[in-house]
């Protein structure tokens, strides 16, 4: 409940300020002819998955400049891993015993997967709503597209119809807002809050991160 209620919250949040952005008077007024690498970033945070255990997740950007006014198109790749949560691992067991006492009519003695674990391997692209506030600070909102590979892994489940259930590649949509700071014209720090919904998962992630500059600046960017 505690992870739905941060969800909703988000949302509302994400929502107001990407519109908000798109009628700011202070919105970065530029426009690149074509998308150019400009820059990579590092960063660390905590995940909040619906079906397992909080982890800590580990990502980078890749900064492809403005696709339009306002609006930076950014790659991104994350990695976390973590346990299931012990009510889905009860799950898979009370199916196993279903499968197996429906075939044989006979009870099956009490079953025990052991832990199982979860991981997340995920390409993605965000679209960031950009805007300046004072203080040099930026700030932006939008939205996602990722491809994630989850991966189920566990002694006892290997080879099993749960492995399989487990490993699937699925596509996810996010919502996010951010604010970073330019330390100097090629050095700065972001943070970012995000929620993606998957088929049958649901993230909420806040992370923290370093970027490296290896292109200009654009106007409103910059200290």
């Amino acid at each position: 409940m505690a992870v739905l209620r941060m969800s909703v919250g988000f949302i509302a949040i994400a929502l107001f300020c990407t519109f908000s952005a798109a009628h700011a008077q202070d919105t970065t007024d530029f426009d690149f002819n074509r998308l150019a690498f400009r820059g990579f970033g590092i960063d660390l945070g905590y995940v909040y998955p619906t079906r397992t255990e909080r982890a800590v997740s580990y990502g980078g950007r890749f900064d492809m400049g403005y696709a339009r006014p306002g609006l930076r198109v950014v790659p991104h790749v994350s990695y976390w891993s973590a346990p299931l949560l012990v009510d889905e691992v009860a799950e898979f067991e009370d199916r196993i015993v279903a499968l197996v006492e429906g075939q044989t009519g006979d009870p099956l003695p009490q079953l025990n997967l052991g832990p199982i674990n979860w991981q997340d391997v995920a390409f993605g692209v965000d679209t960031h709503v950009v805007w300046d506030t004072p203080f040099d600070l930026l700030t932006y909102g939008g939205l996602g597209v990722t491809v994630h590979a989850l991966k189920g892994y566990g002694d006892a489940i290997q080879g099993t119809f749960i492995d399989e259930l487990l490993n699937t590649v699925t596509a996810g949509f996010n919502l996010h807002f951010g604010a970073e700071y330019p330390f100097t014209s090629s050095f700065r720090a972001y943070g970012v809050a995000k929620y993606e919904v998957l088929s049958d998962l649901q993230l909420f992630n806040l992370s923290v991160g370093w970027q490296i500059m290896t292109g200009p600046s654009a106007p409103g960017e910059e200290r």
